[in-house]
């Protein structure tokens, strides 16, 4: 059974359940989602990916969780946290790192923002994480204007040669933004 991690008006952030898997794969593994994040993904892929995200859940109790939209259900796609273990990024190995992917019909209507939100209350409200990052890569400038609007800073200091996913090439230019837990509280 799901557990609800975090509501907010319109949206459900929870534990993923079984079924979820061919849902999530119908609606987000598409050429349009994906083309930032190494195109489209095998079943072996993906099911690595899941089971990743749920071993994430049960050894740090956070994850990449489901975003589900309150008004009708609908599985949007993923919103939560992680540890970040990104090859090249070793100097940030452990630190809480945040993600997201939405299908595409749901771009556009403000539901990665106010899941994010969410995902970052939880990680300085519940987890006492001192700061959160987010990864990405130059030419995702979609994520790079949501990490902005949530008040995260960019950070080239902290930026690397390496990968955030398993799918993508090794040796890409990571981009780092991050946000303090002090800067997440004058905020709220």
């Amino acid at each position: 059974m799901a557990e609800v991690v975090a509501e907010t008006e319109r949206l459900r952030l929870r534990t993923w359940e079984p079924e979820d898997r061919p849902e999530f794969v119908r609606h987000l593994n598409t050429p349009s989602v994906m083309r930032r994040l190494g195109g489209v993904q095998d079943e072996p892929a993906y099911t690595a990916a899941f089971d990743r995200w749920e071993a994430l859940q049960r050894d740090h109790g956070h994850s990449f969780w489901i975003v589900e939209r309150k008004e009708d259900g609908a599985l949007l796609g993923f919103c939560g946290l992680k540890r970040v273990d990104s090859p090249g990024g070793e100097a940030m190995h452990g630190e809480f790192e945040i993600g997201w992917r939405l299908r595409e019909d749901a771009w556009g209507h403000g539901y990665a923002r106010e899941a994010a939100i969410a995902a970052l209350d939880q990680a300085f409200s519940c987890f006492g994480a001192p700061h959160v990052v987010a990864l990405t890569v130059p030419e995702n400038t979609a994520s790079h204007g949501l990490m902005i609007r949530l008040g995260m800073k960019r950070r080239p200091d902290l930026d690397f040669a390496g990968s955030f996913s398993p799918a993508l090439p090794a040796d890409l230019t990571v981009i780092v933004h991050r946000i303090d837990a002090a800067d997440w509280r004058q905020q709220g």
